[in-house]
């Protein structure tokens, strides 16, 4: 219930997807989802409780037992006589013994790490704060809730008598207070645990935060301190960060202590992200000279293009990238370090798209679409093949880029032609989005072929380079134009309602975040104030607002140029 009363909040804070959203103002978003999973997470409640903390004392007590045991017996071996004479066993005692001190080391590591997080939790980070701190030793309510709960609540047993009934009753209460006692005694003496616990480790965790201080001014003075860390400069307050902590009754105190713990988290996730950037994929952004206008999002496809069949299939934003990208890797004369390149920065892009379609396209409409590009790129980026079409094999043998885009269109309709032959069950009457994932890819490769070639003959290319160059800027229009949803994607990776999936999903979105800052800071400069933020999830609303505009643009010329006309006259 807070979790969620909490999530509300931090979602009215972000931001409400009419205008862009800054990289720092998502660093800060993430922050607040990362505070409120990481301390409403199971391991982090319960290794903070009371009683783990106790468990974990005993478990290390029991280790140390041990240890002094084994060490007695080694060097203290006239002092300690067990037995007299030889063992029967031999040499499985030694087994025995090496079995038992593995055991206990394995099972000491994680209640020992526990209990050390909570006493540090716990434990006044200065000396002048030992004499004000006082111990508590009041058991919260959530301890004894739910038996409380069931004592007050009617047993669901029918009895014959009055008196039986009574009875019953009554021994369920007696029974109940019983348990509520010793659950309380428990509590009491794992807080009692935790107090000596800390009274023993104070001294060592002050020596160890003023070594750690040390050591961070000594980096600071010598200039070791990582420029890019970002938790010099932060976006935003402790204070602020707090309002997002998750806590339990009685850890009002642990409020700050959490925050100051886990605020600089996500700089640790946000710098791995940072430091593997997709490359090639914003080389191809930066390279492209139309992405700000985004004009390849348009101009792959013609409406002057008929589709193979009397019915379009819709778009997604894999299907023509995969498309383009084949058609540029079957160009003759292309140098094959340039053709590497491209398919990297495509493999890379089509990462980011999968996010963007998984979360915003994923309705099952364009399930088909996406398994048809999914497949036609598996057999362009491991063999250069598009279907079955060797498209190096094409590349070597074709003369100019025309008679490329021929060949493609041919066998794309080939494909189309043969499948419908063969389709007793109708299965291009259906919906376009449920045709087979060839036939969709088919269709894809006709219409952008038979579009280039238009575009080819309309601005009469000189060699096959410049074509490759306009195909890379319309891959990397459609790129940017779907990337313009990561700032809405990022945050929705934090929706996970699964409490043992919170932390990982904000992980995720924090790592995605560090490795796309630099394409968000490409696509900054991108007015997009006239679309909102469904017209922004999907290619073909890409496609017909465009289209939309550049007809309200024509239609206002014409007006403009009969007014100036009258004027003369």
């Amino acid at each position: 219930m807070k979790y969620t009363k909490k999530h509300q909040i931090a979602m009215k804070e972000c931001s409400d997807g009419t205008k862009k959203c800054h990289p720092e103002k998502l660093r800060e978003d993430l922050t607040k989802f990362w505070m409120m999973a990481h301390t409403c997470g199971p391991q982090f409640v319960i290794g903070r409780s009371a009683t783990c903390t106790a468990s974990g004392a005993f478990c290390l007590l029991a280790a140390v037992t041990l240890a002094e045991a084994m060490l007695r017996s080694y060097f203290m071996t006239r002092s300690l006589k067990f037995c007299i004479g030889e063992s029967e066993y031999k040499w499985s005692t030694t087994l025995v013994l090496v079995t038992q001190i593995i055991a206990v080391v394995a099972g000491t590591i994680a209640p020992a790490f526990r209990w050390f997080t909570a006493i540090k939790f716990r434990c006044p980070k200065k000396a002048t704060k030992v004499s004000k701190f006082k111990p508590q030793f009041k058991v919260e309510r959530y301890w004894i809730e739910w038996m409380v709960e069931w004592k007050e609540c009617p047993l669901e047993l029918r009895m014959w008598g009055h008196h039986s009934k009574k009875l019953t009753h009554d021994a369920k209460n007696v029974t109940l207070d019983l348990c509520i006692q010793m659950q309380c005694g428990i509590v009491v003496v794992s807080k009692l645990v935790r107090l000596v616990s800390i009274f023993f480790m104070h001294g060592v965790l002050i020596c160890y935060l003023y070594c750690k201080g040390l050591t961070r001014l000594f980096k600071c003075h010598y200039g070791v301190t990582n420029d890019d860390s970002g938790s010099e400069s932060k976006p935003f307050s402790k204070l602020h960060l707090s309002r997002f902590v998750l806590h339990l009754e009685g850890e009002e105190e642990l409020v700050d202590v959490m925050v100051e713990s886990n605020c600089d988290a996500t700089d640790k996730w946000f710098l791995m992200g940072k430091k593997k950037p997709p490359k090639n994929l914003i080389q191809l952004l930066e390279k492209s000279k139309s992405l700000k206008e985004f004009k390849g999002v348009l101009e792959f496809d013609s409406d002057k293009v008929p589709s193979l069949d009397a019915e379009e299939p819709p778009n997604c934003w894999a299907l023509p990238v995969v498309t383009l990208a084949s058609i540029a890797v079957a160009l003759p004369g292309i140098d094959h370090l340039q053709i590497k390149q491209l398919i990297r920065s495509v493999n890379e892009g089509l990462m980011y798209v999968r996010i963007v379609e998984k979360n915003l396209n994923s309705t099952a409409e364009l399930d088909n679409i996406r398994k048809a590009a999914e497949i036609s790129w598996l057999g362009i980026e491991l063999y250069h093949r598009w279907l079955d079409v060797d498209l190096r094999k094409m590349a070597l043998h074709a003369k100019s880029p025309e008679k490329v885009m021929e060949e493609l269109s041919d066998n794309a309709q080939k494909w189309y032609w043969e499948f419908r032959k063969k389709d007793i069950h109708g299965c291009l009457r259906e919906d376009p989005s449920s045709w087979p994932v060839k036939v969709l890819a088919s269709n894809s490769m006709y219409r952008i072929c038979k579009t280039i070639f238009m575009d080819y003959e309309a601005r009469d290319y000189d060699s096959s380079e410049r074509l490759f160059e306009r195909l890379c800027a319309m891959i990397a229009d459609i790129f940017g134009a779907c990337f313009t949803n990561l700032t809405r994607v990022i945050p929705m990776q934090c929706h996970n309602s699964a409490i043992e999936e919170r932390e990982e999903s904000v992980r995720s979105a924090i790592v995605l975040l560090g490795k796309s800052e630099k394409i968000l800071e490409i696509l900054s400069q991108q007015p997009l104030s006239s679309l909102n933020l469904e017209q922004l999830a999907r290619i073909d609303d890409w496609r017909s607002l465009h289209k939309q505009n550049l007809s309200t643009v024509g239609s206002a010329t014409a007006f403009i140029s009969s007014e100036l006309y009258v004027s003369i006259e």
